[in-house]
């Protein structure tokens, strides 16, 4: 094995995540470069040990990428434990630590006080700022399914709300299922996609289409001339896959949803920014979660739920995880191979290294938005 750099994978510590963003054929192919692999031991990760350790990787204890050497870099995707230690490695995952999120000053002081490194999965861009991986697609895919489940279960009972969800899907399983429950519907729902023409919204319409179900999309043209949209109360499920960039007037406001006509009666929010000042949908505070997937807005009939879980791909760990991790493997196998930061990194180092001078101030220093698309998702 080459002695630079390594590649540790992290067990995941977010309920309810099972993804991971190195398979174990991926984690094969990183061996075969004569690089090492350790992953730590997960029962809740999609791919089980045995696999990765077949694959030629090295399987550790979860939580032991603490005492990491430094040349490790930790691959990861959802957020560190909390704690006060310094962190001394190089981490690639999904910090969501520069747009002023709760606990993200915290997060940044611990990396500077140990001289590690984030490595941003959100900020790996190409030559011309297009963000090279993403789990787009499949949560938007994810988010239309369980917006359409949501509608389907208010269909058969009013009162109670949607329940705790315990198992994960393949895309097909949940394709069947919803082609079942269509089936015992009277009519079938009208459904408005906005952000349609980005990754995470060609994912919902794609969902939609499977099922021959018709959808309304928008995206930048439609709502430029800003909102309220009072007609978008006449759809009775929208889904949302659109991440503002700057404060614009709001798709809907909790004054809006009070129309005595609204057949609105399921929000899908994909994009997730509960809480930031730029959020299209201001008419929530925090997000939903596997345990309690839905928000009730409004009771009566019909009811208004709100779903806006912020790792809806986990829903399909198998085919989202396959997915990501075949987009990041040319990457991870530049990075290690590479003498200097592949360009690819460099924007996210960039990122990190102009938010974490500012941890004893305020920090959510805003480059130019590497994305070129202002109706980008928010999920990871």
């Amino acid at each position: 094995m080459k002695k630079k750099g390594f590649i540790w994978l992290r067990a995941e510590m977010k309920a309810f995540e099972r993804r991971t963003p190195l398979t174990p054929s991926d984690a094969a192919r990183i061996v075969e470069h004569r690089y090492a692999v350790t992953v730590e031991s997960s029962a809740e990760r999609i791919f089980n040990d045995e696999e990765y350790q077949k694959a030629g990787c090295q399987i550790v204890e979860a939580g032991s990428w603490q005492s990491a050497p430094p040349n490790a870099y930790i691959l990861g995707i959802k957020e560190l434990p909390e704690g006060p230690s310094p962190i001394k490695q190089t981490h690639i995952y999904f910090a969501h630590v520069y747009k002023n999120q709760p606990g993200a000053n915290a997060i940044l002081k611990r990396f500077k006080d140990g001289s590690g490194l984030i490595l941003d999965l959100e900020y790996l861009t190409d030559h011309k700022g297009r963000r090279v991986v993403a789990f787009g697609r499949w949560a938007g895919f994810a988010g239309a399914a369980l917006g359409l489940d949501i509608f389907c279960h208010q269909q058969r009972d009013l009162r109670e709300p949607y329940p705790a969800i315990s198992k994960s899907f393949t895309s097909n399983q949940w394709t069947k299922d919803l082609t079942k429950k269509l089936s015992q519907l009277q009519n079938r729902p009208q459904i408005i996609v906005i952000g349609a023409k980005g990754r995470s919204g060609r994912g919902a319409v794609e969902l939609f289409d499977s099922l021959n179900l018709k959808t309304t999309q928008w995206d930048i043209e439609e709502t430029s001339r800003g909102g309220p949209f009072e007609e978008l109360l006449d759809y009775e499920i929208l889904v949302n896959c659109v991440f503002v960039n700057e404060k614009k007037p709001p798709f809907l406001t909790r004054q809006s949803l009070e129309r005595r006509s609204r057949r609105l009666s399921v929000i899908a929010d994909v994009s997730c920014d509960a809480g930031s000042p730029n959020n299209p949908l201001p008419i929530y505070e925090k997000t939903t979660h596997f345990k309690n997937p839905t928000l009730r807005l409004i009771s009566g009939t019909p009811p208004l739920d709100l779903m806006a879980i912020d790792h809806l791909p986990s829903l399909l760990p198998a085919e989202s995880s396959t997915d990501f991790s075949s987009q990041l493997l040319p990457h991870l196998i530049d990075l290690l191979e590479s003498e200097e930061l592949p360009p690819v990194w460099r924007q996210a180092r960039d990122w990190f290294e102009r938010n974490s001078t500012k941890t004893m101030g305020r920090i959510g220093y805003f480059p130019q938005s590497t994305s070129k698309n202002p109706h980008s998702h928010h999920q990871s």
